[in-house]
């Protein structure tokens, strides 16, 4: 059995979540995909919706949260829960957020933060689950200059 989508791990070593995960975004919003941010806490949506404000002068991603409504226009949609409330084609787990399903997206990006043993031990759980689903995984890590570099 074949799963539709593909499975992404980002080792973060060099540059926290903040600095990584707008630029992910843009990328995802230039492809003409939505997205959905999937965090470990209501507190850390709360924190990543300042972010995507302010990250940088000349930069703005689209985004709301369910406190925002209009849930199913948001062209970045953040969330500590399950659901896909706006279509989104790529689901970004954070912060050792738990998804039950992994399908009907055209990628699932886990980012952690190398440098914490328990996040990667977590990560190699879900390399494990995802490939056990029968998901295309790849692993990237980042490089001392922030750039990705394909692993496994």
């Amino acid at each position: 059995m074949s799963a539709a989508g593909e499975v992404l791990f980002y080792q973060l070593d060099h540059q926290p979540l903040d600095k990584v995960l707008p630029g992910l975004l843009e990328k995802t919003l230039e492809r003409g995909w939505r997205a959905v941010v999937q965090a470990g806490s209501a507190e850390r949506v709360e924190a990543l919706d300042a972010l995507l404000w302010t990250y940088a002068d000349d930069s703005f991603l689209p985004h709301g949260t369910a406190r925002d409504g209009f849930t199913d226009r948001q062209p970045v949609f953040l969330t500590p829960g399950e659901g896909n409330p706006n279509g989104a084609a790529v689901r970004f787990m954070v912060d050792g957020a738990e998804a039950a399903d992994l399908a009907g997206y055209a990628r699932i990006v886990f980012l952690f933060d190398g440098r914490d043993e328990d996040a990667r031990a977590k990560a190699r759980l879900e390399w494990k689950r995802a490939k056990e689903q029968g998901f295309a995984v790849t692993y990237w890590q980042q490089t001392e200059r922030g750039r990705w570099e394909k692993k496994a």
